[in-house]
């Protein structure tokens, strides 16, 4: 039997895009008509649009890798990357044009908030119509149904169409219903967004069963690196339809990482300053959860000194302070321009996405030599699924940065 939950060799996928060249001015409701009528006759008869182009878009191109059972492995990259038809192609949902691919197993996707749920039929409904299109029994299904009812919480509109469900709702039973109905090879497209963040935590918790425990194939989609990096062992990296880079996640996320963040800033000179940044670097954007974040600093003086002050604050993106600190620097600074290294340990800040502020001084009053700038944003990834979603106890908002170095 194939190791391999799914194979993928030089797969593309092309889609044609029609260009209208005629005049925008020209759309009046008459007009409008007149064209799309006329259209209907020149398609009848094979001839040309003058008024039309059409361009070959090519989503995917030679795309190739192979995914062993039981893998977990996230999928990134930016909007128009062409994730979602690699795993529309995958789920059968699109064919692609050329190429070739094996997927050995059940294959249940969510690519979309309600995906493969009929409207009009109830809750209800829908969890049995859901089993019956992934070729279960009627007796598999109800023997599954309360365990996907309690994990979905939405008991109360069970017997509600889903038309009037929330997108949340919706979430929360399709998820369910993908998670529990067996699959062997599950498939999350960013869905999890919707969701609230104890719901999030839930079906990242539950996928990690079906992979450790089941033995099952999870490929997973989403913009957060923090959780791709936590749950996720393997990482393939998509820009354009290509793949740019495929192997360990950590070393995937932080190449998409870079690419995608200004990790490196500069700044104007401060003539009237005697003492200011020149640059700042983040030698690691993402840091797993109790290494050191570094950041590279260039530093110019109009003065020899023997000590100076350097201030750091780290907040999360509702601005809430989640470590403070001022420290006395002792690195002898030359005249001119000058290289800082200073490293921060993160075991005592709960993995998330964070911003830094630094500030530069000749002394503890500050006076008119400080400098202040709000640095690019870094991720601290969990160690494990569990700490991934652990969250800030309010007591400990603003704590006091230890063991910061400069070097």
């Amino acid at each position: 039997m194939s190791q391999s939950a799914i194979k993928v060799t030089d797969l593309s996928k092309a889609y044609i895009i029609q260009h209208n060249n005629e005049s925008a001015s020209s759309s009046s409701l008459r007009e409008v008509i007149t064209r799309k009528v006329s259209g209907l006759f020149r398609s009848a008869s094979n001839g040309d649009d003058a008024g039309t182009q059409a361009e070959k878009f090519w989503a995917l191109q030679d795309v190739s890798f192979d995914i062993e059972r039981g893998s977990r492995v996230g999928i990134l990259g930016g909007n128009g990357a062409g994730k979602s038809t690699l795993l529309k192609i995958i789920s059968k949902i699109t064919e692609p044009t050329s190429g070739q691919m094996e997927v050995n197993g059940r294959v249940v996707s969510l690519l979309e908030v309600g995906t493969g749920f009929h409207p009009e039929l109830t809750g209800r409904e829908n969890v049995f119509l859901n089993g019956v299109i992934l070729g279960m029994k009627r007796s598999e299904i109800k023997k599954k149904f309360d365990e996907i009812i309690d994990f979905a919480e939405i008991e109360q509109f069970l017997d509600t169409p889903v038309k009037r469900y929330s997108s949340g709702m919706y979430m929360r039973l399709a998820f369910a219903v993908a998670a529990h109905l067996e699959p062997e090879i599950l498939i999350i497209d960013e869905v999890l967004a919707v969701g609230d963040a104890q719901f999030q935590k839930k079906c990242i918790t539950k996928m990690d069963e079906i992979s450790r425990v089941d033995g099952r194939t999870v490929l997973f989609v989403s913009h957060n690196l923090e959780a791709v990096s936590s749950f996720c062992k393997r990482g393939i990296y998509l820009k354009k339809g290509k793949i740019v880079m495929q192997g360990d996640i950590d070393d995937v996320a932080e190449q998409y990482a870079k690419d995608n963040t200004d990790n490196k800033r500069a700044f104007a000179p401060h003539k009237n300053k005697a003492i200011y940044f020149n640059c700042v670097e983040t030698l690691k954007r993402n840091v797993r959860f109790g290494e050191e974040l570094i950041l590279k600093c260039e530093i110019v003086t109009n003065q020899n000194l023997d000590r100076y002050i350097i201030g750091i604050t780290i907040s999360d993106y509702f601005e809430n302070k989640v470590g403070t600190t001022l420290i006395t620097g002792r690195k002898y600074l030359l005249t001119g321009l000058n290289h800082l290294s200073i490293k921060i340990p993160t075991g005592n800040i709960v993995p998330g996405n964070y911003k830094i502020a630094i500030s530069l001084a000749l002394d503890e009053n500050l006076n008119n030599e400080d400098v202040i700038l709000d640095h690019p944003t870094f991720s601290i990834i969990a160690s494990s699924i569990r700490d991934s979603f652990a969250v800030w106890h309010p007591s400990w908002g603003g704590n006091f940065l230890s063991n910061v170095e400069i070097s």
